[in-house]
């Protein structure tokens, strides 16, 4: 459960009165998203799944109440424009994401500003939502700010009806934290443009896809994405084949809110609705094709036995790092006399001992020349133990002592 607290400040009292500020806590109860939608949101790789997404769309925003020769003639009354682009903030990677629709309607001037940086995973890292209807007689204006901290989401909201020298002028203030761990799944309205997108990229056709949002008074409700029916759409005389989302906010305090969206096959958006709405934005002019790199194919190696010995190319560098060697040990060899001395004096003896173990003859004859062994004293007698105990068993050797007298 979170808390809301709601300041409501009203200047429509005498000046010499001191505004009031009431205070209101409201329960709420937070949904749950679905796991399918969470694994989608959880399984996104920014290098790849966004690499072609970051372009703008600009869409005409038509009324369909008007009726011509019998026939619906669509009225010009804006335009709804949405941009994407990737940015820094608050020092990670993330996307800018700038949507704007102002028109008039009646001849009231309406609009809605967004302003969100999203994360790579979409989670809202900040967003500025701005919502005015420019009445004559009570002008209503609407912000809202999103803000993620390190352990919960910060939702103010600034509502102001009518201006500052009317009567009924009233300014509303709230401000609320939420868990992080109860936006699991959060898609605010800046990240909802960018995830329409990633579904068409991602060929979405998943009937159970339900993620968190908010209603019209920031309640947090449920957000359920359905695929639609592809159809054919004739933008500016090009009949194009469009594919659409279908969202639907389903508020706790109010009727459910259904968007249809249709884009083209890169992700251009080319309608947009609020079914029930005579109001809906359209594409004037088809857009350039996102243009995609073309990655050649993996190639495939099979698996060979190799014979080096046949293999003209490798049998070259194989003489030519023998020639390579041969002269690096020559050199070396020559540049060390000592080492032919050392190795012909080693196999005279070993000759002339003829041990049955030539290792640990070895080992103990090359053991003389380590300076960790202790230096022998000239004055050993003849008969003193010999250093080479293998060599006893040797009785050839008294055949070549010389004789005494």
């Amino acid at each position: 459960m979170s808390a809301t607290t709601i300041t409501s400040l009203t200047t429509s009292e005498a000046p010499s009165q001191v505004p009031t500020a009431v205070q209101e806590t409201v329960p709420e109860e937070v949904p749950e998203p679905s796991d399918a939608a969470v694994k989608f949101l959880e399984g996104i790789v920014p290098e790849e799944d966004f690499k072609y997404l970051m372009f703008d769309d600009s869409l005409l925003t038509t009324s369909t109440d008007t009726y011509t020769s019998g026939s619906k003639q669509g009225r010009e009354l804006g335009e709804f424009t949405v941009s994407v682009e990737p940015t820094r903030h608050k020092q990670q990677d993330c996307y800018l994401i700038h949507a704007n629709s102002h028109g008039s309607i009646d001849g009231v001037p309406c609009g809605t500003s967004i302003t969100a940086y999203v994360g790579q995973n979409l989670e809202t890292i900040e967003q500025q939502h701005h919502e005015y209807v420019k009445l004559e007689n009570c002008p209503l204006d609407r912000k809202t700010f999103i803000v993620q901290q390190e352990d919960c989401y910060v939702v103010n909201r600034v509502i102001t009806q009518g201006e500052p020298w009317m009567k009924n002028f009233d300014i509303q203030r709230s401000s609320r934290s939420i868990e992080l761990s109860k936006m699991k799944g959060f898609i605010s309205e800046g990240s909802n443009l960018l995830l329409h997108r990633l579904l068409i990229e991602k060929n979405f056709h998943s009937d159970d896809f339900q993620l968190l949002s908010f209603d019209s008074d920031t309640n947090i409700c449920a957000a359920i994405y359905r695929p639609l029916e592809d159809r054919t759409q004739t933008v500016d005389g090009t009949e194009i084949r469009v594919y659409g989302v279908e969202r639907t906010i389903n508020s706790v305090v109010d009727l459910p809110t259904t968007w249809q969206s249709y884009f083209m096959q890169d992700g251009h958006l080319t309608n947009r609705v609020q079914v029930g709405s005579p109001v809906t934005m359209k594409l004037a002019r088809v857009p350039n094709l996102i243009m995609r790199d073309e990655e050649p194919p993996k190639p495939t190696f099979e698996k060979r036995s190799l014979q080096w010995d046949e293999d003209m190319q490798l049998y070259s560098k194989f003489l030519d790092r023998k020639e390579e060697l041969k002269a690096d040990h020559g050199s070396y060899v020559r540049h060390h006399p000592e080492l032919k001395n050392l190795l012909a004096d080693f196999l005279q003896f070993l000759l002339l001992r003829k041990p049955e173990d030539v290792v640990q003859f070895a080992a103990e004859y090359f053991s003389a020349f380590s300076p960790a062994m202790p230096t022998a004293t000239p004055y050993l007698a003849s008969n003193a133990p010999t250093p080479f105990p293998a060599s006893r068993t040797n009785t050839k050797i008294d055949q070549l002592r010389a004789p005494t007298r």
